[in-house]
């Protein structure tokens, strides 16, 4: 497939990756443009306009980071709304608000083009190792016409229904649980180590048993060995941007969410002690700290 992507942060340079790695024809756009060197000598085509990559094929990828991003990319004179041929369409892969996505699925419709929802569930690892999750909502004929595309990078796409609103509001709500997860395993480690048990030893005890997934391995592996400030695979700045996504979603539609504002809670104050690109399990120093423990 001919195809364009926006956005060469950690996960969208291994996206890309992937999809040049399967043969596509893909040309790539990053505001900074130094981003993309390692991709060219891949085969990537360096675009140096969002009008250009809007022009260059059939689709449009953008991963970006967060709302306002995402609105410059697709408005305006020189956005991809105004630039893009009719029947083209825009894959959005990153977390944005269930407001911005129905905005822009009416404003490529009225452009004649199409909105295609398809955030991703993975680190950066797993990005390069062509293993995420794809949860792509909007028109079927669209989802079909990506397929070769989201194959290339991911180990699964999952049927978010027909809107793209949808497939935001199921990685909203993805993120909400994992956000959760996080401050309750953070609690756990600390009342197991404030009672003597080795952190090492409640992870076996957590992941061999009726919570063995793939997230509480991860995670619970960072927490254990507090390495909090290693490689920051979703930072703490990003994960509040997406709980707060997830508490605006609910009051829109009157879901209450009492475990959620404990975990914006954790991460306020590991923002407010500098950490704000810090790994988001750095919630659990906080509880760390606030057990008295060192």
């Amino acid at each position: 497939m001919k195809a364009a992507l926006i956005g060469l942060g950690r996960m969208g340079t291994a996206m890309a990756d992937r999809i040049l790695a399967a043969g596509h024809d893909l040309a790539v756009y990053n505001r900074s443009p130094g981003k993309a060197d390692d991709l060219l000598t891949r085969g990537a085509k360096r675009v140096d306009s969002v009008a250009e990559a809007a022009r260059y094929g059939a689709v449009v990828i953008t991963m970006l980071g967060n709302d306002a991003a995402l609105s410059a990319v697709a408005g305006g004179e020189g956005g991809l709304v105004a630039t893009m041929p009719k029947g083209a369409i825009h894959v959005v892969m990153g977390t944005h608000s269930i407001g911005l996505i129905k905005a822009l699925t009416a404003s490529h419709a009225d452009a004649g083009q199409v909105l295609l929802g398809a955030p991703v569930m993975g680190r950066p690892p797993v990005a390069s190792a062509g293993q995420l999750g794809i949860l792509a909502g909007g028109p079927p004929a669209a989802v079909e016409a990506c397929a070769p595309l989201f194959a290339a990078m991911g180990r699964r796409t999952f049927d978010a229904g027909t809107e793209p609103m949808a497939a935001a509001a199921a990685k909203i709500a993805n993120n909400l649980v994992l956000a959760c997860a996080i401050e309750a395993m953070a609690e756990g480690f600390a009342l197991a180590e404030k009672c003597g048990v080795a952190g090492a030893a409640f992870l076996d005890i957590l992941t061999d048993g009726v919570f063995a997934s793939p997230a509480y391995k991860t995670y619970g592996r960072i927490i254990a060995d507090k390495a909090y400030f290693g490689d920051a695979g979703f930072t703490a700045t990003t994960g509040l941007k997406d709980i707060n996504l997830a508490l605006a979603a609910g009051e829109a539609v009157g879901v209450p969410m009492p475990a959620l504002n404990a975990s914006r809670d954790r991460l306020l104050a590991a923002i407010a002690q500098g950490h704000g690109e810090r790994d988001w399990t750095v919630m659990a120093l906080e509880q760390m700290r606030a057990s008295g423990i060192g």
